[in-house]
C-alpha cells in the first residue's frame, strides 16, 4: 500500500516538517512494515522560466523543431537566457514554463547535460508532464504554469519542485493479510494516530450523516445466495446509488489525478478515478455501472452451470458454481463480485448515467472466486480481507459528490441499502490475560485504554471485561487477539528480551546421537547429505519396478499437496535421492554421492473421523486418531554415480560399484557396533544378481543395497551403473547398544586358512556365519577373501575362501587351532554340505 504524506495529512494530523522517513518509523512501531520511499527523486536544478523567443526550423527529417531562448533568472549561475531545443508545439513566447537545467537528474535516472543537437548546443530542457513522472495534464505536450498552477505570481529561476508537488513523498508499506483495514489512507491515518498520539478525523462519519436515508424509489437490488460459502451469505450489504447527466468528457481533475498516480494506479476516466480514488481514501471498493446497460434490478446470486462472463480484461471466463455474481434482472452476469467487471455493463466514454455499487461480500467467497480464476485485484485484495460493512454509505456518498463537483451530474433521491447487519463477537477479557501472555505487567487502565483506542466497545466490571471489537477489525474474535493489539499499542519496544535458560543435564537423545553418527560416517566417506520433500509421484513406483502387490506401494495421498505431480507420501527414501542424484547428473557432476535420512510411511492409514478445529474431541477420539495414524520409520538411504576413487595423473580412478554400496551399509553398522550380515538377494530395484540383502543377527531384513536395475537407471533418466542402498534406521539404531571398549592383547594372533566347497546356491555370507558361531570365543575375525566358479570344483559348485583368526589370552598352540577351526569346517559341512578342499 502507497500511501501520499500529503493525503494523509487529510486525516491526521502529521507534522509539516515530518518526512517520509518519519511516518514511516511511525507506522513500524504499531506493525506496518515500511517496503519504500517514494518521490523526492529529482535532483538538481528544475527552476521556473519564461520563455523569451521561439523560433521555428524545419530539419531535413522533416520534424520542426523550436529553438527557444529561456529567462531562468540566476539559475544557471549567469542571468543569461538559456539556449533550449524543444520538440513540443503547444507553447509560445511569454509562456511560463519548467526548465530542468544541466546537472540535474529526472525519474529514471535519466541525467540531463549540454549537449549538440539539430545545430545548436541545448543547455537543459523545456519539460513535459510525463518527463516528471507527474500525470498528464490534458495538453499533450510541454507544462504551460498559467494553466497548471493558476492565481500564482511567478518569477525566473524560482524553484519548481514545490510549486509543482515534486517535492511530495510516498511511504510504502506491507499491510499482512490480518490488517486489511489499513489498505486505505483512513486505515493507516489511525494507526499513525495509535503510534503517535496525533489527532486523528474520521471522514466516515461525516459522510453518513450528509447521505440520504434509504429510501423505495432506489434502483432495485435484491440478494439471491441459495449457496452460502462456509455458511456465509455472500453479500450482506449492497447500497447503490445512481447519479445522472455526467459529461462524459470532464477530465479527472490534476490533484486526484496525482494522489491516485502517487499512490500507484493509473488514471482512466473521472467515474472510474472517483471509484479508485474513494476505494484509497476510505477502504471501501466500488464498482461503477453504465445504468443505460441494465434492464432490470441488480440481482445478487450464485453462477449457474455453464455460464459465462468477459471481464474487463477481454477474457471469456467459465463460471463456477460458487462464484457470487452481480446480474441484471438475475439473467445476465454483469461481474464477478467483488472481483472485476464484465464488458458489458463498464463505463464508457460515452456514459452520462452512472450507479455506484458499494457493497459488503464475503471474504472466503471473494477469495476463492479471485484464485479460481487467478485475479488479484485491488478489490480482491480488500474484501478477502475484510471490508467494514459500515463504511459502505459514507463510501458511496462521496463517490456521489465527487461526480457532481467534477462530472456535472446529478444525484437521483431513490437510495439503495440492503443490509443484514453481522454479529459482532463479544470478547470475555480479563485484564491480566495480555500480561500473563506477553510478559509485561499491562494495567487493566492500561488495557482498557487500548482496546477503546482502536475502536472496540469494553464493558468493564472490575478487572472483567467485555470486548466489542469495531467493525473495521473482522480479525479480532479471541481474548490473544486483543492481547496482541495491547502489545502491538503500548509498543513492542517495551517487551523484554528473555531468553529461556537451557536446562541442564540434557543433551541429544540416544536416537538422535546415532542419526548423527551414520551421517557423519557417511559425510566421511564422501557423501554428501541432501534434504527432500517427503512426497513423491505416482509413477515412481514404476521407475523403482515394485511389483504390483509390493507393500512399498501402499502409501498415503495428501488432500493438498504442495505439488500436483507429488501428492504421495513416499514409503522409501531411495526415490528422492534417486532424483537428486539425476538432478546433479543432469547438471554435469560426474561424479556424485548422495544420502539422505528421513521419515516414510509403512503401511495403510487408517479411519478416523475428524473434528471442528477448536474443540477437544476427547481422550478416546484423539487415541482413535492416532491409531489411524500408519507407521512412520526413518530410513537411511545413499546412491552414488561415476568414480568412487578418484582418477588424475596418479593413474586411473574406480568407477563406484555393488560393493561400495555394500560397504557404507557395513559403515554405519560398525559405527553403531551393529553386526550387518549380508546375502545375496532379488530386491526392487536393484540388479538381481549384483543386489544384497542387510540382515541383523536375529534374522531380520533392514534393508537392501546393490547395484540398481538397468531398467530402474533407464526410467530416473541416468547414464552408467549407478549403485544405492537403503536400510530401516530406526530398526539398526534399535538393535544397537553402549559399545564396550576391549583392551588390546599382548599374545600374537594364529591365522589358519580353508577353503570349502559347497553348492552354487548356499549363501557366502550364511556359511560364514556358521563358521563364526562354531568356532570359539577365542577367533577374533574372520573374512571371505576368495570365491571361484569354475572346472577345478565342478559343476553346480563354488570354492569359499575364508581366513580364521585367532587370539587368546595366551600363546595359542597349534593343535587348539586346528581343534577350532576343524570344530568350525564340521559345523558348516552339517548345516551346509560344505568339503573341505584339500581334505
Amino acid at each position: 500500500m502507497r500511501v501520499p504524506i500529503d493525503w494523509l495529512r487529510e486525516y491526521v494530523a502529521v507534522p509539516a516538517d515530518a518526512r517520509g522517513v518519519d511516518v514511516a518509523a511511525a507506522l513500524v512501531k504499531v506493525g506496518l512494515e515500511e517496503e519504500g520511499i517514494h518521490g523526492g527523486d529529482i535532483t538538481g536544478p528544475l527552476v521556473v522560466g519564461r520563455v523569451i523567443s521561439k523560433e521555428p526550423e524545419q530539419q531535413k527529417n522533416g520534424k520542426t523543431i523550436n529553438w527557444c531562448q529561456v529567462d531562468v533568472g540566476d539559475a544557471n549561475g549567469s542571468g543569461e537566457p538559456q539556449g533550449i531545443v524543444c520538440g513540443a508545439h503547444n507553447f509560445d513566447a511569454g509562456d511560463w514554463v519548467v526548465c530542468v537545467l544541466p546537472g540535474a537528474v529526472l525519474p529514471g535516472g535519466f541525467a540531463i547535460s549540454a549537449r549538440k543537437t539539430y545545430g545548436h548546443v541545448s543547455a537543459g530542457m523545456i519539460c513535459a508532464a510525463d518527463e516528471l513522472g507527474l500525470p498528464d495534464d490534458g495538453s499533450g505536450g510541454i507544462i504551460r504554469l498559467t494553466e497548471r498552477v493558476p492565481g500564482v505570481d511567478f518569477t525566473a529561476g524560482q524553484d519548481a519542485l514545490p510549486l509543482l508537488g515534486l517535492d511530495r513523498e510516498t511511504v510504502e508499506i506491507n499491510v499482512t493479510p490480518d490488517r486489511g483495514y489499513c489498505f486505505c489512507i483512513r486505515g493507516v491515518a489511525r494507526e499513525y494516530s495509535h503510534s503517535t498520539g496525533a489527532a486523528y478525523t474520521d471522514p466516515a462519519p461525516a459522510l453518513v450523516d450528509k447521505a440520504p436515508a434509504a429510501n423505495d424509489s432506489g434502483f432495485g437490488v435484491q440478494v439471491q445466495d441459495d449457496a452460502p460459502v462456509g455458511g456465509n451469505i455472500g453479500c450482506t450489504r449492497y447500497v447503490a446509488r445512481v447519479v445522472r447527466g455526467i459529461d462524459p468528457s470532464a477530465a479527472t481533475p490534476e490533484w486526484m489525478a496525482t494522489r491516485l498516480t502517487e499512490a500507484g494506479m493509473r488514471p482512466i476516466s473521472l467515474a472510474v478515478d472517483i471509484t479508485n480514488y474513494v476505494m484509497l481514501a476510505l477502504g471501501q471498493p466500488l464498482h461503477a455501472f453504465d445504468v443505460d446497460t441494465l434492464t432490470g434490478p441488480i440481482v445478487v446470486r450464485r453462477a449457474r452451470a455453464g455460464e459465462k462472463l468477459k471481464t474487463l480484461d477481454d477474457v471469456e471466463r467459465d463460471l463456477f458454481p460458487e462464484d457470487l455474481l452481480i446480474t441484471d434482472a438475475g439473467e445476465r452476469a454483469l461481474a464477478i463480485a467483488g472481483v472485476m467487471g464484465g464488458e458489458d455493463s463498464e463505463v464508457s466514454e460515452s456514459t452520462r448515467n452512472v450507479l455506484i455499487e458499494a457493497a459488503r461480500f464475503d471474504q472466503t467467497s471473494i477469495a476463492r472466486s479471485a484464485r479460481r480464476h487467478k485475479l488479484a485485484t485491488e478489490a480482491s485484495k480488500r474484501f478477502e480481507r475484510g471490508v467494514d460493512p459500515e463504511v459502505a454509505v459514507a463510501a458511496a456518498q462521496l463517490a456521489v459528490d465527487l461526480l457532481i463537483e467534477f462530472g456535472g451530474g446529478a444525484a437521483d433521491e431513490g437510495v439503495t441499502d440492503v443490509y443484514s447487519p453481522l454479529r459482532r463477537p463479544v470478547i470475555e477479557l480479563d485484564a491480566a490475560q495480555p500480561g500473563r501472555l506477553v510478559g509485561v505487567p499491562y494495567t487493566t487502565e492500561q488495557v482498557v485504554s487500548v482496546l477503546e483506542q482502536i475502536g472496540c466497545a469494553v464493558e468493564r466490571s472490575g478487572d472483567h471485561l467485555r470486548v466489542t471489537p469495531p467493525t473495521w477489525r473482522p480479525d479480532l474474535a479471541t481474548w490473544p487477539d486483543l492481547a496482541e493489539e495491547v502489545a502491538r499499542i503500548e509498543g513492542y519496544d517495551a517487551i523484554p528480551s528473555v531468553v529461556p535458560a537451557a536446562p541442564g543435564g540434557r543433551g541429544l537423545t540416544r536416537a538422535q546421537q546415532a542419526r548423527r553418527i551414520a551421517a557423519n560416517v557417511l559425510a566421511a566417506r564422501g557423501f554428501w547429505e541432501i534434504w527432500s520433500a517427503p512426497f513423491v509421484a505416482e509413477k515412481s513406483f514404476d521407475q523403482l519396478g515394485y511389483a504390483a502387490d509390493d507393500v512399498r506401494r501402499v502409501t498415503v495421498r495428501v488432500a493438498n499437496p504442495l505439488s500436483e505431480e507429488e501428492p504421495l507420501i513416499r514409503t522409501a527414501v531411495l526415490p528422492n535421492v534417486l532424483e537428486s542424484l539425476r538432478r546433479n547428473v543432469s547438471r554435469g557432476q560426474r561424479d556424485v554421492a548422495l544420502f539422505e535420512h528421513g521419515l516414510v510411511i509403512a503401511g495403510a492409514a487408517g479411519q478416523a473421523q475428524t473434528f471442528p478445529v477448536g474443540t477437544y474431541p476427547g481422550p478416546d477420539a484423539v487415541r482413535a486418531i492416532e491409531d489411524a495414524v500408519p507407521d512412520q520409520p526413518r530410513h537411511l538411504a545413499w546412491a552414488m554415480a561415476g568414480e568412487t576413487d578418484r582418477g588424475g595423473w596418479w593413474g586411473q580412478g574406480r568407477v563406484a560399484d555393488w560393493s561400495d554400496a555394500i560397504a557404507a551399509a557395513l559403515a554405519v553398522g560398525d559405527a553403531l557396533a551393529v553386526p550387518i550380515q549380508v546375502r545375496t538377494a532379488a530386491v526392487a530395484p536393484f540388479h538381481p544378481g549384483r543386489c544384497a540383502e542387510l540382515v541383523l543377527a536375529d534374522g531380520t531384513v533392514i534393508g537392501a543395497a546393490g547395484e540398481l536395475h538397468p531398467k530402474v537407471v533407464t526410467s530416473f533418466g541416468l547414464t552408467g551403473r549407478p549403485v544405492a542402498g537403503e536400510l530401516d534406521l530406526d530398526a539398526l539404531i534399535a538393535a544397537s547398544s553402549t559399545p564396550q571398549a576391549v583392551g588390546l592383547s599382548n599374545f600374537p594372533i594364529v591365522q589358519s586358512d580353508i577353503a570349502l566347497t559347497v553348492d552354487s546356491c548356499v549363501r557366502a555370507g550364511e556359511v560364514l556365519q556358521t563358521l563364526r558361531s562354531a568356532a570359539c570365543d577365542d577367533l577374533e575375525q574372520i573374512q571371505l577373501f576368495d570365491s571361484y566358479e569354475g572346472d577345478q570344483v565342478g559343476e553346480g559348485k563354488k570354492s569359499l575362501a575364508f581366513r580364521m583368526t585367532f587370539r587368546a589370552d595366551r600363546t595359542l598352540k597349534t593343535e587348539e587351532v586346528n581343534s577350532m577351526r576343524d570344530g568350525a569346517v564340521s559345523a558348516a559341512s552339517t548345516k551346509h554340505g560344505a568339503v573341505l578342499r584339500g581334505a
